[in-house]
C-alpha cells in the first residue's frame, strides 16, 4: 500500500486500534485493512505488592493508557503527517482475572486485585466444591468470595465487580459489559446461553443469602458479549481520557473487552477445535480449544472460552519469565561493569543461544523463577531459587537451559493432564510473546517440554494488541454469518506462514529429567517460602 494510500485510509479513518494492558508493558496498535501494523506505542509498567496484593495504581492505569495512545498517535504524526482524528473500531483488552469492585458512584472500593494475587485459596477450594467445577484462585469470583469471607468492610457497598479491561471499556463508553473470554475467567459459563452459568449463580446468591447483602450476583456482574457484537460506542468523555489533545472524535464504534487469553487465540490463528497456543510472558498459560468436555474436574485445568465462545482448557501457571529477566539485568550490569553497552536485543539473543550448546537435562542444574504463588504446584508464596549440587555441571550453557526449562515447568504439569490423562488431540500449537523473538531457542525448549511440534508465525510478535485490534476489525468488517474462525482463517491469516520445529528426542528426553529434578525440588521451595520471610 503506497504511502498516499495509507494518508487517505488514516484520514477516512478505516483502520482499527487494539490497546491490550499486559502484566509489564500497555501496548498500542492500528492496523489497516489488511491487518497490517500502521503505528504503535507502549507504556512499560510493573505490579507493585502494597498491603499484601499485587497491584497497579489507578492513576498509572489511566497514565498507561494515554501514554500508549500518545507514541502511537505520534508515530503517525511523523510517519504521515496526519493527526489521528478517527478510527473505524476500537478494542480493549488486559490481563484476565483479578477484581475491580466499585460503589455506586463507580468509586473504586478497594486497590485493583491482579491476577497474581495467590490470596484466595478459601475462596477457590469452597466455590469448587459448591459449584463442582473449577474456580481457580485467580478468577474475580474467587476474588469476591473471599471478600465476603474475611468479611471486607466494602462489600456490602458493591455495584459493580469488573475486570480490568470492562473497567476501561466502561470508562470509555459508559457501558458495563465484557466479552465472553474475559467473562470465562470471571465466573463459569454455561456453553448452550454463552452466558454465565444460571444455576451456579443462583447456588452462589443462595451460599451469601444470611449476609444480607443489598446485590444479586446478577446485578453487579458486566453483561457477557461475543465477538463480533458492538459494545458500545466512545464518548465524549471517553475521547478526551484516551485523548487529552482532544483531537479524538466520539462515536467510534468498539467490540466487546476481551482477555489476553483470548487474544492470543485470536493472533495465533487458534479458535478453532484441537488447535492451541501457548503465550509466554510474566505468566505462561496453554489454551487448547476442545472437542469435548472433560471427564472430571482438574484444578489445576480452567475452563474458558474463545471469543467466540468455544470451549477452551487452560493450563495457567503464574509466574514464567519474570526471574529469566531478573537475570539479564544481572548480566547486563555486569557487562556495563566491564565497559560494555549491550542493547537487550543482543543481550538476549547471545544469552540464550548459549542454551543451545548445553547438556540435554541442563546439567543438573535447579531453579523455580516463583516470584509469587504458584497454583499448579501448590505454593501460596514464592522464592526466586537457584539450586546445583558439587556433582552438577555449571556453565553457562546450562545454567541458561536450566532456566528456560524452569520456565516451562509449572505449565508441563498441566498440560501432562490434559495429554496423558484425557488424551485430548492437538493438530497444532503456536507460541507467542517476546521469547520467541530470539530464533529457534524458546520454540526448541517449549518443543521439548510438550513434546509436540511448537509453530511460530511472523505475525506472532505482534501479541495480543494486534489480537485486539483484529477483533475491532471482525466486529466492522465480517461479511453476513462469518464465524470469526473463518475470518481469520480466509483473511487475516491467509497468506501468513508458520515455521514449525519439531521435539528433538534429546531435548525431550533431557527435559523428562530436568522434571523429575524439578518434582523432587518443591519441597526446597517449600522451605525457602517457609524460612525466608
Amino acid at each position: 500500500m503506497s504511502h498516499e494510500d495509507l494518508k487517505a485510509i488514516l484520514t477516512e479513518g478505516k483502520t482499527a486500534l487494539g490497546i491490550e494492558f499486559g502484566s509489564t508493558r500497555i501496548k498500542a496498535v492500528l492496523i489497516d485493512r489488511s491487518f497490517e501494523t500502521i503505528a504503535s506505542g507502549s507504556y512499560e509498567w510493573e505490579n507493585q505488592l502494597k498491603d499484601g496484593y499485587w497491584t497497579y495504581d489507578r492513576e498509572e492505569i489511566i497514565n498507561g493508557l494515554r501514554t500508549a495512545y500518545r507514541e502511537m498517535k505520534q508515530e503517525v504524526r511523523q510517519k504521515y503527517g496526519v493527526t489521528l482524528q478517527t478510527v473505524g473500531s476500537i478494542g480493549f483488552s488486559a490481563m484476565m482475572h483479578g477484581y475491580m469492585a466499585f460503589d455506586g458512584q463507580g468509586e473504586l472500593l478497594v486497590p485493583f486485585r491482579t491476577w497474581r494475587n495467590a490470596t484466595t485459596g478459601q475462596a477457590a477450594r469452597e466455590l469448587t466444591e459448591l459449584f463442582q467445577f473449577n474456580i481457580p484462585e485467580r478468577w474475580s469470583i474467587a476474588h469476591l468470595y473471599q471478600a465476603i469471607l474475611n468479611e471486607e468492610e466494602h462489600v456490602p457497598s458493591i455495584d459493580y465487580v469488573t475486570t480490568l479491561a470492562g473497567y476501561i471499556h466502561w470508562l470509555l463508553t459508559g457501558e458495563k459489559v465484557i466479552g465472553i473470554g474475559d467473562a470465562s475467567g470471571v465466573f463459569p459459563i454455561e456453553e448452550s446461553t454463552h452466558d454465565y452459568h444460571s444455576a451456579m449463580m443462583g447456588q452462589f446468591d443462595e451460599l451469601i443469602a444470611a449476609k444480607g447483602y443489598p446485590w444479586k450476583l446478577e446485578q453487579v456482574l458486566p453483561k457477557v458479549l461475543l465477538s463480533g457484537e458492538q459494545a458500545g460506542t466512545l464518548t465524549a468523555e471517553g475521547a478526551k481520557l484516551l485523548d487529552p489533545d482532544g483531537d479524538l472524535s466520539s462515536g467510534i464504534p468498539l467490540c466487546p473487552p476481551e482477555g489476553d487469553a483470548g487474544t492470543g487465540m485470536v493472533a495465533t490463528n487458534s479458535v478453532k477445535k484441537r488447535t492451541g497456543n501457548v503465550s509466554v510472558g510474566t505468566s505462561v498459560f496453554a489454551m487448547i480449544v476442545l472437542e469435548h468436555e472433560l471427564s472430571k474436574l482438574y484444578p489445576e485445568i480452567d475452563m474458558v472460552t474463545t471469543p467466540d465462545g468455544s470451549p477452551v482448557g487452560m493450563v495457567h501457571a503464574n509466574n514464567c519469565s519474570s526471574d529469566l529477566n531478573a537475570w539479564m539485568g544481572l548480566f547486563r550490569e555486569f557487562a556495563q561493569a566491564m565497559g560494555y553497552e549491550a542493547d537487550s536485543g543482543r543481550l538476549f539473543g547471545v544469552l540464550l543461544n548459549k542454551s543451545l550448546e548445553a547438556d540435554p537435562d541442563g546439567g543438573g542444574l535447579l531453579s523455580y523463577g516463583y516470584l509469587s504463588g504458584e497454583n499448579i504446584t501448590g505454593l501460596e508464596h514464592g522464592r526466586p531459587l537457584f539450586v546445583r549440587s558439587p556433582e552438577s555441571r555449571f556453565n553457562l550453557a546450562n545454567f541458561m537451559r536450566t532456566h528456560l526449562f524452569t520456565a516451562f515447568g509449572a505449565l508441563k504439569l498441566g498440560m501432562d493432564i490434559l495429554t496423558e490423562n484425557e488424551k485430548v488431540g492437538i493438530d497444532s500449537i503456536l507460541g507467542h510473546g517476546g521469547l520467541f523473538k530470539t530464533p529457534l531457542v524458546g520454540q526448541k525448549a517449549l518443543a521439548a517440554a510438550l513434546n509436540v511440534p511448537i509453530s511460530v508465525m511472523s505475525t506472532a510478535g505482534e501479541g495480543g494488541a494486534w489480537g485486539m485490534a483484529l477483533l475491532a476489525s471482525y466486529m466492522t468488517g465480517k461479511e453476513q454469518g462469518e464465524s470469526l474462525a473463518d475470518f481469520l482463517e480466509h483473511k487475516v491469516f491467509k497468506d501468513v506462514q508458520a515455521e514449525q520445529l519439531a521435539p528433538d528426542e534429546k531435548d525431550v528426553e533431557g527435559f523428562r529429567t530436568f522434571m523429575q529434578r524439578y518434582e523432587a525440588g518443591l519441597a526446597i521451595e517449600q522451605a525457602a517460602v517457609d524460612h525466608l520471610n
